[in-house]
């Protein structure tokens, strides 16, 4: 209270200047007795007077000091100016004669009712405050606002400090003065602090200052981290800061009480405001707090919060369904269920199916329904049955119209709507159902389902407040089973995409085991744009491919399907694998330009790395081309493990095609690992340490090569966490032996034909293929005269024997040779017709001298199986129903010519 300088004045001495020593800040003061210097207050202590207090108009207040017998003791220089009195004209005598006598003819009386009000206030030694009339010095009267506080000194004496503060200005200008403000604001019923920009605690009114729990530690003169113990006083110091900073108000800032042992919490809605002086420097805050703890906005809040928490937990919709009814009780209701229209598909294999339409009524699935009872004894129908309702009950009217049906009295008369449902009608008598809310479940214009909430262990009825917060659940929970609905529908699409996109199973004959594993970033959907493949070729060859396409989801995988496919395509056409690169690279620019979208701009380029990879189980070599792919690794059987240095290559559909071959020899046993990058790869580590945590998972030889796939994808799970998709291939190679390969060079000349046809005949009984000996004599007889007769020399003949039979003719000639459907007059050009038909397939690819033509012949099960004892067959069999001739069975030229004919 330092807005004005005053005096405090005894009977035997003067004291002036600031607030006299002797009260200390709690209220205690000493005796007041003859000869000693008249009590005092303390101000809180602060490093500068605050002179924001002449907002209540303390600045226009007497000030004053009163023993218990109203004797005055003190009078400041306020007192003065208010009233007109000197100190030295009021010190020791009693302040009741300043009391203005009463507008009465008996004064004396008047006065002596007055100073019995007085004294009986002050005996009371309680804080009190009022309004009366007081006389000024020049005789005038004057309407002031009293306020007495009582200071307890050490003898048990009690010493009044009392301000007196006028109801009007001394300009008499109109309007309500500072002091009446100051009155009003000190009877408000709500707590009102008042803090000084050193953030310490100058004025509380009344209702603060009766204030106890958490806030009871406000004291004048306390600062905030001293006067809100409980409160993160650090956070309510920053934003009294703030508004004494930018001046604007904070209202309805939430603050938490915690109280020492932690088990109790309690919340307070503040709202704060600053004061400014006349030319606008900051004075200090008001604060307004209000308990909220049990508020029903809170309550309301809390329910939505922790719907928000526990429903939609996951993209399942009868699990979706079963938390919304958690939620609802015991926190709205005491039985709650949740039942969604027949149409909404439960499962990947559930269509969408419309509601029929000649039953009278609906037919619900329950999906959700818990309750207080243990048990849930008064549910009608279980969790997951289906349900019929009729058309005059309200979860019908509910579904039909989409708004809610409220009933706080729930209507169970013998003639109502559940005459009509008996089951239900008994369960709602037995188990004194007697208020009821039917809500819509809505997302995107639709109603999925209703949610009906039930009380029966809770006598008191729902309320319009209830029905909006039902609402409101409903509609977080409606968007949730919305999602999950979409969700189950796309994912269904999306598993059935990947089942088709990717390879089922993987097989790489006799020249390769494999083993994969494939990882979208994407869990819940399962597909991205990774992709790997093992493709048979001729001559018992195998290619592995390996691919990313740019992007993730379903889009990516679309892109990802078009690519195999085309990999695949080119793959049969035997092109090299830099070729095949190039012309997968030409591909996919030309679908790119294809594709316009709906502004008439391309979309973006359908890009991704590739690395092809090619061995032959006859030479034992690997050759590997890469479009901007990570390099295979190579892992000899000892366990050593490189990345052979093979040209990068742009990535595909940029049309940069300019792509290179590497040839490697490779040992029996070796391992060929192709991965994408996203299993080394990570956004804070170079590619390089995630290469090293492959190559030191992959030197383990000898291990199998499933385990060895789990063992390397949790090595590097451990390292990459898998930020994108990672696929992963492994192959170990095997090689056909000296006893599987019979190579034959044949002269360029007619005779070539009988000789060749004359080896294969041989080498087919050495291996206990004699069965197979007509049918691949008319494949070689044809294969061989298209060599002699069409191409140039030299001429070769190939027999591979694994798990099919293999016949290459190998010439000079670049030109391939063309199927043709001869006419009936035609005596020639049935050639290929005749080997497609006698083969399971044939085809032709380039070498670097010329080109090979090949075709493959099944080896039936039952002499697969005796390849291991070379049993050869004697004579004549039939093999599904086809006549072949045994190792020492005649063949000439006569019989081709049968053979031919009857083919």
């Amino acid at each position: 209270m330092t807005g004005s300088s005053w005096v405090m004045v005894h009977s035997h001495g003067v004291t002036s200047g600031g607030y006299p020593p002797g009260v200390t800040a709690d209220g205690v003061a000493p005796a007041v007795g003859s000869g000693t210097t008249a009590p005092v207050i303390h101000p809180p202590r602060r490093p500068e007077p605050f002179p924001g207090l002449t907002v209540f108009g303390l600045t226009e207040c007497a000030l004053m000091m009163i023993d218990e017998n109203t004797v005055i003791s003190g009078w400041s220089q306020g007192a003065e100016n208010l009233l007109g009195y000197r100190a030295s004209e009021v010190t020791g005598h009693s302040a009741v004669g300043l009391l203005a006598p009463e507008r009465r003819s008996d004064s004396d009386t008047r006065r002596l009712s007055a100073e019995s009000r007085w004294r009986r206030r002050i005996s009371t030694r309680k804080p009190w405050t009022g309004m009366t009339d007081v006389r000024h010095r020049d005789g005038t009267r004057l309407r002031v606002s009293v306020e007495a506080v009582p200071l307890r000194g050490e003898d048990g004496a009690s010493t009044w400090f009392v301000s007196v503060c006028a109801m009007s200005g001394g300009d008499s200008s109109p309007g309500v003065s500072a002091s009446v403000m100051r009155t009003l604001l000190d009877s408000a019923p709500i707590a009102l602090s008042v803090w000084d920009r050193d953030l310490t605690c100058i004025w509380l009114n009344s209702s603060a200052e009766r204030s106890r729990g958490p806030l009871g530690n406000r004291r004048i003169g306390n600062n905030v981290h001293e006067a809100l113990p409980g409160f993160d006083t650090d956070d309510v110091a920053s934003v009294m800061r703030q508004v004494l900073q930018d001046g604007g108000p904070v209202l309805d800032h939430e603050f938490v009480w915690s109280s020492p042992d932690g088990r109790q919490e309690r919340v307070f809605s503040s709202s704060l405001f600053r004061f400014d002086a006349e030319d606008g420097t900051p004075l200090g805050i008001c604060t307004i707090g209000v308990d909220i703890t049990k508020s029903w906005a809170r309550d309301r809040l809390a329910v939505l919060s922790e719907a928000g928490r526990r429903i939609g937990t996951t993209l399942d919709i009868a699990k979706t369904a079963q938390e919304l009814a958690e939620v609802g009780c015991p926190l709205l209701a005491d039985f709650v269920t949740v039942e969604l229209d027949e149409s909404v598909p439960l499962s990947d294999n559930s269509p969408e199916r419309a509601a029929s339409d000649d039953i009278e009524g609906a037919i619900f699935r329950r999906l959700g329904v818990t309750s207080l009872h243990p048990g849930v004894p008064e549910a009608a129908y279980a969790r997951g049955e289906e349900i019929y309702v009729p058309p005059s009950s309200p979860m019908y009217a509910v579904l039909k119209s989409g708004k809610s049906h409220f009933e706080p009295v729930l209507d169970v008369a013998p003639d109502g709507w559940l005459s009509e449902d008996p089951l239900r009608a008994k369960n709602v008598r037995a188990f004194g159902m007697h208020s009821a809310m039917v809500i819509p479940l809505k997302a995107r214009g639709a109603v999925l389902g209703i949610a009906v909430f039930v009380r029966t262990i809770n006598n008191t009825p729902f309320t319009r407040d209830d029905l909006l917060l039902a609402e409101e659940l409903a509609v977080r929970a409606s968007l949730n089973l919305d999602n999950a609905r979409r969700y189950t529908r796309e994912r269904a699409a999306a598993l059935a995409l990947q089942r088709n996109l990717l390879p089922r199973r993987l097989s790489g004959g006799c020249a390769l085991d494999v083993a994969s594993r494939y990882l979208p970033t994407d869990s819940h959907e399962g597909v991205g744009g990774d992709w790997f493949d093992v493709i048979p070729l001729s001559g018992a060859r195998v290619a592995l491919v390996v691919g990313d396409v740019i992007g993730h989801g379903i889009n990516a995988a679309a892109s990802m399907g078009r690519l195999r496919t085309a990999v695949h395509t080119l793959a049969d056409l035997d092109f090299a694998p830099d070729e095949l690169l190039a012309h997968l690279d030409d591909l996919a620019g030309r679908l790119s330009e294809e594709q316009l979208g709906s502004d008439g701009f391309p979309t973006p380029v359908i890009g991704a790395t590739c690395a092809y990879a090619v061995y032959d189980p006859v030479t034992r070599i690997c050759t590997v081309a890469r479009a901007g792919h990570p390099p295979p690794a190579l892992v000899d059987p000892e366990g050593r493990v490189t990345f052979p240095d093979i040209p990068a290559g742009a990535p595909i559909g940029y049309g940069l095609a300019s792509y290179e071959s590497a040839e490697f020899e490779l040992p029996e046993g070796s391992l060929i690992a192709m991965y994408t990058d996203g299993l080394v790869e990570t956004r804070h580590d170079d590619i390089d340490v995630g290469l090293h945590v492959l190559a030191s998972a992959l030197a383990r030889p000898g291990t199998e090569l499933e385990e060895l796939c789990g063992d390397v994808v949790e090595a590097t799970l451990a390292q990459s966490k898998f930020e994108d998709d990672a696929a992963l291939l492994l192959a170990r190679t095997h090689v056909l032996g000296p006893d599987q390969v019979m190579s034959y060079d044949l002269p360029d000349e007619p005779m070539a034909i009988r000789t060749a046809r004359s080896l294969a005949v041989k080498q087919l009984s050495a291996w206990g293929l004699g069965h197979l000996c007509r049918n691949v004599e008319l494949i070689i007889s044809e294969l061989v005269t298209n060599a002699v007769s069409h191409a140039t020399g030299p001429v070769r003949l190939r027999l591979i024997r694994h798990k099919s039979l293999v016949c290459e003719v190998y010439d000079a000639d670049s030109r391939l040779p063309r199927l043709r459907h001869a006419r009936v007059t035609e005596e020639s050009g049935r050639g290929l017709l005749m080997v497609a038909e006698l083969s399971h397939r044939w085809g032709c690819r380039f070498t670097r001298d010329g080109k090979v033509t090949w075709a493959e012949v099944e080896i039936p099960v039952r002499a697969e199986r005796s390849l291991d004892g070379m049993e050869e067959t004697d004579g004549m069999d039939e093999v599904d129903g086809v006549v072949a001739f045994g190792a020492d069975g005649a063949w000439d030229d006569e019989d081709a010519s049968v053979a031919e004919r009857s083919a």
